[in-house]
């Protein structure tokens, strides 16, 4: 597992929020705009990104301290096991949001629906397509949304 110490950003996040209570606690609740900035090394792997309307991107949750293995999440009075919320509190604080790509410009991204805060480091960057997410369930949140 020595990929996993060798595991380094491809790019940071330029957002509007400063710190994490500004910040929405989900992508599509955000309206703002901002820019990720790939690093030159990786601009080559933006080849084709052009086309995609969303984007999924995965992401370190770099202010979080710590974690629980039970949260209470916001759309629940009752604990939850982490690994079904959306909490940043978890073992390996990676964080992952769809969110709208406007442009391409070299090897920056400008996207909307931002729940990142400034200086968030990028680790991967996916086309988001959603015929592959078919037939879903979204199990205790079902009815809460």
């Amino acid at each position: 597992m020595d990929w996993i110490a060798n595991m380094k950003p491809i790019g940071i996040i330029h957002s509007p929020y400063k710190n994490v209570g500004e910040c929405p606690n989900q992508s599509y609740k955000s309206k703002e705009i901002a820019e990720v900035e790939v690093f030159k090394e990786y601009e080559d792997g933006l080849d084709g990104i052009d086309g995609f309307s969303h984007i999924l991107i995965v992401f370190l949750f770099h202010r979080s301290k710590g974690y629980s293995l039970s949260v209470i999440p916001f759309h629940s009075n009752h604990l939850r096991g982490v690994f079904s919320t959306r909490s940043p509190r978890r073992p390996n604080p990676i964080g992952i949001s769809i969110v709208r790509l406007i442009e391409k410009r070299e090897n920056i991204l400008e996207v909307k629906g931002i729940d990142m805060i400034e200086g968030t480091p990028i680790l991967d960057i996916k086309p988001y397509v959603p015929l592959f997410d078919q037939d879903v369930k979204i199990g205790w949140l079902e009815g809460k949304l």
